[in-house]
């Protein structure tokens, strides 16, 4: 089952919980302080570059029945989505640049180039997904309402289908979202799901609309004679931006080590027990410069949750410090390639399609899906949790490495324990034949006898 106890997972005391709180604040108020220029100029170069390669994009594809014009025209208007998605209208929507009062680059003006309405999404990521991040039960992005990411959630026939419906996922994300966030835009609203001419479907039907045409009717019949090839480079464009995003959340969500809790936690939640909720309830990837750039920055996610307003070109220099507090108070930091963390996922998406009598590990202590009682017999003793001679503290990080050094013990055990009954066994067989063997010729003896 998820973490219900998130103090005891983590292995830290209620004290050390508050003092990471403070630490982490005082990383806030350090970025909040220095913004300025330098972080204006980022985000206006990015919008023009942003701008400059849509409409070269768009240009190209005037040529679009020429192979190299096709393939050219798509990569860039490929690139040019993304950028839109990732590091501009996700960004701009969490509030990142709101401290500039610039009314063009505002949380509350900006639309993206996506089909939900940024005001739809704002609501439902911005508090259900970031305010409890992975509570099972508060957080409508856990599984985005169709796959089963925790072995918490009862299994049901429908999941066995899991591994297409992630799939269609991947090649619709930006349908997924929106219709995600319409149903939650309802819940919040107290529309009924089922009320067709609803603010929120009329909210939803009207963007959704202008990207269907633009996309698929209007820019097409801009480019004459090659609309069809220019429809099949719009399409292939969204096509690319979907999966990109996609596999940037899940590598940010999904993967081992981004836990997941319990409502039950979320009971006298402190400042400081936020943090760390959304430190161990998300994972990054590694990336360098440009890919850090072309995921949003989202990369590093757990700096992301930890500070989703704060200025997406700032996280590279907050992540240093995380890392220095992930060290000082033995946290996990959980990140890996890009190919390892999707895989991860991708993993437990198709393992969590079977019912549970199929699955070898518990609900405590599956990679996926931990609690503090994996722990249980293991844990470091309270006396041991800060060296008395070094001041070096022995926290989750060491607990983590603990219990995985225990499952080795435990299964090199239970492998010797059955390698020895296999012998037993075949010990017992060789006994059993040549007790046949000769009783077989004793009464082969006995009737030569009688003969």
């Amino acid at each position: 089952m998820a973490i219900t106890d998130i103090q005891a997972f983590a292995h830290l005391t209620s004290a050390d919980i508050e003092t990471l709180g403070k630490e982490l604040d005082s990383i806030r108020r350090s970025v909040e302080t220095s913004r300025g220029a330098r972080d204006a100029k980022y985000i206006r170069r990015t919008i023009a570059a942003q701008r400059a390669l849509e409409v070269a994009g768009r240009a190209v594809l005037f040529g679009s029945r020429n192979r190299w014009a096709w393939l050219g025209g798509t990569a860039l208007l490929s690139v040019a989505k993304i950028i839109e998605n990732m590091e501009l209208g996700h960004n701009v929507s969490h509030g990142q640049w709101d401290w500039m009062n610039d009314p063009e680059i505002h949380s509350t003006s900006w639309e993206w180039d996506m089909t939900g309405t940024s005001a739809q999404w704002r609501r439902a990521h911005n508090y259900s997904h970031h305010t409890y991040t992975n509570v099972l039960g508060k957080d409508e992005d856990l599984g985005f309402g169709i796959l089963r990411m925790t072995r918490d959630e009862v299994w049901h026939p429908k999941h066995l289908v899991q591994p297409a419906a992630n799939l269609l996922l991947a090649a619709t994300f930006e349908w997924g979202i929106a219709l995600h966030d319409l149903g939650i835009e309802k819940e919040l609203a107290g529309v009924p799901q089922k009320q067709l001419l609803s603010e929120p479907n009329k909210e939803f039907a009207r963007k959704a609309g202008r990207q269907v045409v633009k996309d698929f009717v209007l820019y097409p019949a801009l480019t004459g004679p090659a609309w069809k090839s220019t429809l099949k480079a719009n399409a292939t464009a969204n096509l690319v931006r979907n999966l990109w995003a996609y596999a940037v959340i899940f590598c940010g969500h999904f993967p081992d080590g981004a836990e997941k809790f319990t409502i039950s936690q979320l009971d006298g939640e402190t400042q400081g027990e936020w943090y760390l909720r959304q430190m161990l309830g998300s994972a990054n990837f590694k990336a360098g410069p440009v890919m850090a750039f072309m995921s949003g920055n989202l990369c590093y996610q757990i700096e992301h949750h930890l500070f989703p307003d704060l200025p997406s070109n700032r996280y590279p220099e907050v992540a240093a410090r995380v890392r220095e507090l992930c060290d000082k108070y033995d946290l996990p930091y959980t990140t890996g390639s890009l190919g390892k963390q999707y895989l991860l996922a991708f993993r437990t998406i198709h393992k969590l399609a079977l019912p549970d009598r199929f699955l070898k590990r518990t609900a405590h202590d599956a990679p996926e899906t931990s609690s503090e009682h994996k722990f249980a017999g293991i844990s470091l003793p309270e006396a041991l949790r800060v060296d008395p001679e070094t001041g070096k503290r022995f926290g989750l990080r060491s607990a983590l490495h603990d219990a995985k050094v225990s499952l080795e013990i435990k299964a090199r055990h239970e492998k010797e324990v059955l390698r020895e009954a296999k012998a037993t066994l075949k010990a017992r067989a060789r006994q059993e034949k040549l007790a046949l063997r000769e009783a077989k010729r004793a009464l082969g003896e006995r009737a030569r006898r009688r003969g």
